[in-house]
């Protein structure tokens, strides 16, 4: 028998050393994450890795599993305690080493293996892990998946049968890159500066970049764990700022910044001026809706209105629904619908054949960005960001708010629009023109500015986005008006960065 895992323990204790402990609000949405000694201990990783055996079990899928852990002081020592269970649930385990999370979706199709485990804790701050999982390429898990993987591991519900087996898939990096690479050589010379933030993806990013035909300038790739300058993050004003200047110091066609796991990317132009995903993701879809006829694409609420008002994409009959935010729900509209591309505005963008297999990787991100630029020949980024329609949006701003309240209070908030709109209320001095509700909500008034409130899957934090096609004013009203209605919130706290 396997103990049942405690909510808390203290480190330094017989109990921390002879229990597994599993806090119940590491289970998220579509992945997991905790703080390692702090939520989790390696027996209740140990546990996860069992609970996660059964569910593969329960879900019909064989039991054969694809894992690999990211650049961390602590990730291989926890992925080894997932082995461990995985073994002990009888799983055959395939193990990658350090990998980017996109190279364990490959390891799915190129080992022939059905499920995945990746340890990673993507672009949380050191302290925090996780695991990104699936059991039906090239989906992760979702809600449903989530809450049963709870039940099993906080009731102990495990089922050793032992038998497991494992292998170390040595060099495997190296498939993954030619596959990537295995295509045309750009034409045109590129100057891009690859910043990895001393992340798992300076160990790939660069290399891919240069065998694409690239000239590249690497940026804090040395691997560090104690991420020295900023965490890796490309949607944080930070590394964005040490991008542009990179940029602006090397005269770079383009920069791209990479995220702790490699499933994300952001850009900077030449002129260093950052381009939020959003926008980089309507760029894209004017390339490909050009070169594919009646295209089809998934934009999560986060994003901007331009994937539905953009005149070029009218003109080439590509047509853009919203949908919610998360890298599994993405995932697993733009797999269901067929659409050529999914793009979330947090730079998680899916491409489905003949751009990609439909899961999100920094690195095809990268590539296309790149292939755009070889298409548009004498244009720069900027001249292809400013033929863009003009709009002020805000980058993802995150107030703090724990885990066990975030939920109610968005549920209020969509309460509060709703009645409101009813009401025929104002936000912002203007009547409520439409309510997207499919993930917290996004009010969008009269003039198409709009604002959105959602919880955050991953952290205990509130999200809020505002755009304005009109001014930079109008931004801010919005954003006002959205901050209004969360200050009369007290389990509301501070903003990481605010307009």
């Amino acid at each position: 028998m396997f103990p049942k895992p405690k909510s808390v323990l203290v480190p330094n204790t017989y109990a921390f050393e002879s229990e597994p402990m599993v806090k119940a609000t590491g289970f998220r949405e579509y992945d997991a994450r905790w703080l390692f000694n702090k939520e989790i201990n390696l027996m209740g990783i140990q546990a996860l890795g069992m609970g996660l055996g059964v569910l593969i079990a329960e879900l019909g899928a064989k039991q054969e599993i694809v894992t690999g852990h990211d650049f961390r002081g602590y990730s291989a020592s926890i992925k080894y305690a997932l082995i461990s269970g995985f073994l002990a649930a009888g799983c055959k385990v395939h193990d990658i080493g350090l990998a980017l999370t996109p190279m364990a979706y490959f390891a799915q199709f190129e080992l022939d293996v059905p499920c995945v485990a990746m340890v990673t804790a993507s672009h949380n701050d050191n302290g925090w892990t996780g695991v990104k999982m699936g059991a039906n390429r090239p989906l992760t898990f979702g809600p449903d998946e989530m809450t049963r993987l709870k039940e099993i591991v906080l009731e102990a519900k495990f089922q050793n049968r032992g038998g497991g087996s494992y292998q170390f898939h040595e060099n495997f990096p190296a498939r993954y890159m030619a596959d990537l690479t295995n295509r045309p050589k750009l034409k045109r010379k590129l100057k891009v500066v690859a910043a990895c933030g001393n992340g798992t993806a300076g160990a790939f990013a660069p290399k891919v970049l240069e065998m694409i035909g690239c000239e590249v300038i690497p940026l804090d790739a040395e691997l560090d764990y104690t991420f020295p300058r900023y965490n890796p993050n490309p949607e944080d004003l930070e590394m964005l700022h040490a991008i542009r200047d990179a940029v602006l110091a090397n005269k770079a066609d383009v920069g791209l910044g990479f995220d702790g796991d490699g499933d994300r990317c952001g850009v900077v132009d030449n002129t260093g001026e950052e381009i939020f995903a959003d926008k980089v993701g309507v760029m894209l879809a004017r390339d490909m809706s050009a070169l594919h006829k009646d295209a089809q694409f998934v934009v999560d609420v986060k994003s901007t209105g331009l994937f539905v008002t953009d005149p070029v994409l009218q003109q080439q009959g590509a047509k853009t629904s919203y949908w919610k935010t998360g890298h599994s729900y993405m995932k697993r509209r733009t797999h269901e619908l067929g659409a050529l591309a999914g793009f979330e505005k947090s730079g998680h963008f899916f491409f489905n054949k003949p751009f990609g297999r439909g899961y999100d990787d920094g690195l095809v991100s990268a590539i296309a960005v790149c292939e755009m630029l070889d298409r548009a020949a004498g244009k720069s980024m900027a001249d292809l960001k400013n033929a863009l329609p003009k709009t002020w949006s805000s980058p993802t701003m995150s107030p703090h708010c724990a885990d066990e309240a975030k939920y109610g209070v968005v549920d209020a908030v969509v309460k509060h629009f709703e009645a409101a709109r009813k009401a025929g209320d104002q936000v912002a001095g203007q009547a409520i023109r439409d309510l997207v509700t499919v993930n917290g909500v996004r009010v969008t008034v009269e003039d198409g500015s709009w604002g959105l409130i959602r919880a955050s899957s991953n952290k205990p934090e509130l999200v809020v986005v505002v755009e304005s096609p009109v001014s930079e004013q109008r931004m801010r009203d919005m954003f006002a008006a959205m901050d209004g209605v969360l200050r009369s919130h007290p389990e509301v706290g501070e903003y990481n960065q605010k307009i």
